[in-house]
């Protein structure tokens, strides 16, 4: 069989099996339909200041180390690292806010100085959360979603009631205070859904945020992109950016044969679309789709986002580097975004300061801000309600931080359903892929390899393991190793 082939984006899944892919010998080509590499974790540099675009939490460092380790490379050869402490920091209202330590201990006193006997069963909720984290990285989201019986083994089926309890039921069950409940209902939105839809074997996210920590990475997160290039690059791989892939050409033996890319047909009889996967299966014809319109609007998709990229002149007080509001309504904007899909009436919203840790990503005595709301997929998106809806969110965080901001906004640039559309092809502007429910887990997932063309594979947010920066590196392990043992 050929070894040449064609890798459709370059986000971080595409990246990993772009890696993957070289070490084991095949001719690896990325085309980026931008100007610029790594997909939704692209950067946005104006007068000194520097934003990462897409992710900003580096969570679940194992996975990092992991990957690099399968090329016999630490993250340390191409990134420094910094634990935050404190990893985050949450505000429930006026100058009412919890910060998480970079220690547990630290955060057991935190618990039990907020509710009595609450450090006990936080300490049991975290001990179950370390157990499903061992067991989903050693045993489960390593496996390709190509049968149910991945999932059974006698770890599995001793914690089979968790697939059936969701994390919502779990927290609440012993601990009553209100703010806790947020802290330890907030990891899972990482997953894209409801904490009253996701899964309790899910508490794994916990232990990731309170046992592994929050960090950064120096340069901010496109520097792991810049790493995992630096790395794909001496394995071989070719990179085009300014390259759209327009059509999926395939043979009256459903066989992919070459790709339309900027108007020009190129040969091609392999590909891995790292794309979003509704998008690639619009770039082939009818007969070769494995999933209808139908099938992807009943599916439950992560929020999109409106996003804003500030730059502020001055340094900005009473703020951690990550900084979460959660001062309104936790459930009413969680239906807002799955029940009832609107403009969220009063929004949480999260803000990032990286510039308080990294001093390269703003001038000297200023601060680069990078907000963001979560929203449902596929609404109206216009300028007016952008507008909006940052005057709206300013004057919150004005008034919680008990400081005036607004005045020092030296710019602001603005990124929502629309752009991810436009940028990303997202299915509905959706920020995140598909939601990790119970129904959309593991095998349920859209699957990797194409069952309709022979010679087609997809890697990313939208099938195994799930969204999120982690699984998208997995992801694209998962979808290397399955080219190679089909090929």
């Amino acid at each position: 069989m050929s070894k040449n082939i064609h890798i459709i984006g370059s986000g971080f899944s595409a990246l990993s099996a772009s890696c993957y892919l070289a070490k084991s010998g095949y001719n690896v080509t990325v085309l980026e339909k931008n100007d610029t590499l790594g997909g939704r974790a692209r950067q946005f540099k104006k007068d000194g200041f520097t934003f990462d675009i897409g992710p900003s939490w580096y969570w679940m460092p194992d996975v990092f180390e992991r990957f690099f380790a399968d090329f016999d490379k630490k993250p340390s050869d191409y990134y420094i690292l910094d634990k935050l402490n404190p990893g985050y920091e949450v505000y429930f209202g006026k100058k009412d806010s919890l910060k998480i330590s970079s220690q547990l201990e630290e955060i057991y006193q935190l618990f039990e100085k907020t509710e009595k006997g609450s450090a006990k069963h936080l300490k049991a909720f975290l001990d179950s959360a370390k157990a499903n984290y061992d067991t989903a990285i050693k045993d489960l989201v390593y496996q390709p979603g190509v049968s149910p019986l991945e999932l059974v083994n006698t770890t599995t089926i001793a914690r089979v009631s968790q697939f059936f309890s969701t994390i919502k039921s779990q927290v609440r069950k012993k601990i009553k205070n209100t703010k806790l409940i947020k802290i330890l209902e907030f990891p899972v939105l990482f997953l894209g859904a409801k904490p009253s839809n996701t899964p309790a074997f899910y508490n794994f996210m916990n232990y990731a945020d309170f046992g592994l920590g929050t960090w950064h990475p120096r340069g901010g997160m496109y520097s792991v992109i810049e790493g995992m290039i630096s790395l794909a690059e001496s394995l071989g791989v070719k990179f085009e950016t300014n390259a759209n892939v327009e059509k999926i050409i395939t043979d009256d033996t459903k066989n992919v044969i070459a790709l339309k890319v900027n108007g020009k047909e190129i040969k091609s009889n392999l590909v891995l679309s790292g794309a979003d996967y509704h998008h690639t299966e619009t770039l082939l014809n009818d007969e070769v789709k494995q999933y209808s319109e139908k099938y992807w609007d009943k599916k439950t998709f992560a929020p999109s986002s409106l996003l804003f990229y500030v730059g502020f002149d001055k340094k900005i007080e009473n703020v951690s580097h990550h900084t979460l509001f959660f001062d309104s309504d936790f459930d009413l904007h969680a239906k807002e975004i799955y029940d009832n899909p609107k403009w969220p009436t009063d929004p949480l919203f999260y803000a990032n300061f990286t510039s308080i840790t990294d001093k390269t990503s703003a001038p000297e005595g200023k601060e680069a801000g990078f907000f963001l709301i979560p929203l449902a997929p596929g609404i109206e998106d216009t300028q007016a309600l952008r507008e909006a809806y940052f005057h709206k969110i300013l004057d919150r965080f004005e008034e919680l931080t008990n400081q005036e901001v607004k005045k020092y906004v030296l710019f602001s640039k603005s990124f929502c359903v629309n752009d991810f559309k436009s940028e990303y092809n997202s299915y509905k502007g959706n920020a995140y892929g598909m939601a990790n429910t119970l129904l959309q887990t593991a095998f349920l997932r859209p699957k990797i390899k194409s069952s309709k063309v022979k010679n087609l594979y997809f890697t990313g947010q939208l099938t195994v393991p799930g969204p999120g920066v982690p699984p998208a590196l997995i992801s694209g392990k998962l979808a290397s190793e399955l080219i190679i043992k089909n090929q």
